[in-house]
């Protein structure tokens, strides 16, 4: 699903040259659930940004689904985000004077669907994640986790190939933490390809593969087997 090659990301910053990855190799399958981690500055954020297309490589390829991406403009980027990824943010993104079911419903009115299909899948991907009686709350009538939960269903509503997340439960204590974690795992087991960011282990841990990465390369790959232990 996602085929990763040597990929480079450099910012320069006056004559400062900031190499925020620095030939990264990385494959991930359909249907694998993958932890990325690393401390501040490692390349972990901007190793988001280059899988989800928000961001271009300076070099290197990107492959994903067949397609390659790494040269593509802003608006073929767009549309990939739009039809083949699925975001799930810290902070949530929600549209605050907006009901949970506008909130779904946005990536769909992007992809031009008509109203009444619409509102049938936001509604499908609400009752998914556990929120169909909240359908018409705005965000500040639902709780912390309630609000990850839509932002969620939002994620899902484009039966996208991939989703990503991006430190989804820093904003959560940890009971609602485990919760959303347990919604991703649900997802995964569905068959959801899941890529989440992460600084917390026992977050990383839902996942069955972890990478870490140091000064823009990945330095340890791991994945855990039926028993538990790491591989």
């Amino acid at each position: 699903m996602i085929s990763i090659s040597n990929l480079r990301k450099i910012y320069r910053m006056g004559e400062v040259e900031v190499r925020a990855l620095d030939g990264v190799d990385l494959e991930v399958a359909a249907g694998d659930y993958l932890a990325i981690m690393g401390p501040s500055g490692s390349g972990k954020s901007t190793l988001m940004n280059l899988i989800g297309c928000l961001d271009s490589p300076t070099s290197g390829e990107y492959v994903l689904n067949g397609q390659p991406v790494s040269g593509l403009d802003d608006s073929d980027l767009a549309h990939i985000r739009n039809r083949e990824i699925g975001f799930v943010f810290q902070t949530f993104n929600l549209l605050s004077r907006a009901t949970a079911l506008a909130n779904v419903e946005l990536p769909l009115i992007y992809a031009r669907m008509p109203a009444s299909e619409r509102r049938r899948l936001a509604m499908d991907a609400l009752e998914r994640v556990g929120l169909g009686d909240r359908v018409k709350h705005q965000p500040n009538e639902l709780s912390g986790g309630q609000r990850q939960r839509v932002a969620v269903a939002r994620a899902l509503v484009n039966k996208p190939s991939i989703i990503l997340a991006d430190e989804p439960t820093g904003n959560l204590d940890s009971k609602t933490s485990e919760e959303i974690m347990s919604l991703f795992n649900e997802l995964n087991a569905a068959g959801n390809t899941i890529v989440l960011v992460t600084h917390e282990e026992d977050i990383a841990a839902h996942a069955h593969r972890t990478i870490r990465l140091l000064d823009g390369v990945i330095v340890d790959d791991q994945t855990r087997t039926a028993g538990g232990t790491r591989a």
